[in-house]
């Protein structure tokens, strides 16, 4: 699909992963709506690109549905969704005096990931499965992974697990979506320089950089969002998880 011209969803589109994608987007012509809970980046992001912000919580489904609504009012039917909102906090399953942790701490992180992901992509999927084909599809929708569902660390399993689900879905909702020229793709990013990395001491930074094979580096955003240029652009593309991690594998911590 030609990505100039076609409106665009972002989810956690104000910054990081979701930032970069939008600023790509916005870039090679496409018409961006930020879905993002923090107002102050996601209107500053939609400015800065010439796109619309609109509040959302990927986890409330009319929340999600009239916001596809409001979005396509302004640009019309929305062709690309690309889900990058997530959250990820550490949390072992048992702290230092070995109390279980609250289920609570388990399943926010899997109700945004993953629950918030899907809740998004179905509504999306809803709205544009009876849209006019353009070519041979009606559009793409992109989840965000991380390697972290494949090579989860100690303190992950809330967060692997909420990966491991966006891996696990990628395939049979591909095929789902097929009889409409829908493609589903995911991304499973490394360790990338994202707003929370960037908080760490460079030290810390250049440490975690070279574990990767290579390059020895973080990853930058742009190379996540010219993954995402890629897959949109190559309709041979739909129904796989692709790693984007320099080729590490992560140890146990």
């Amino acid at each position: 699909m030609d990505i100039k011209g076609q409106a665009a969803i972002v989810t956690g589109g104000a910054s990081g992963l979701g930032g970069a994608t939008a600023d790509m987007l916005a870039q090679v012509g496409a018409k961006v709506a930020i879905f993002d809970l923090n107002e102050e980046l996601g209107k500053a992001k939609a400015a800065e690109i010439g796109g619309t912000f609109i509040k959302v919580n990927v986890t409330d489904e009319s929340n999600v549905e009239a916001a596809i609504a409001e979005a396509e009012g302004v640009h019309g039917k929305a062709r690309i969704l690309v889900n990058c909102a997530g959250i990820g906090p550490p949390k072992k399953v048992i702290d230092r005096e070995g109390n279980a942790i609250p289920l609570k701490d388990f399943t926010s992180i899997v109700n945004v990931n993953l629950f918030g992901s899907f809740n998004v992509l179905s509504k999306f999927a809803a709205s544009l499965h009876t849209a006019d084909l353009i070519g041979e599809e009606r559009g793409v929708i992109i989840n965000t992974a991380s390697v972290a569902a494949f090579d989860g660390q100690i303190g992950q399993a809330a967060y692997a697990a909420s990966k491991g689900g966006i891996v696990g879905m990628t395939l049979p909702v591909a095929r789902e979506l097929a009889r409409y020229g829908i493609r589903v793709m995911t991304i499973a990013p490394g360790l990338f320089l994202t707003p929370l990395m960037a908080s760490l001491p460079q030290e810390a930074q250049d440490s975690l950089g070279r574990q990767v094979p290579f390059p020895p580096r973080l990853g930058n955003p742009t190379e996540f969002a010219a993954m995402v240029q890629s897959i949109v652009t190559n309709i041979m593309l739909n129904g796989e998880t692709i790693r984007l991690d320099g080729a590490i594998r992560m140890a146990p911590k």
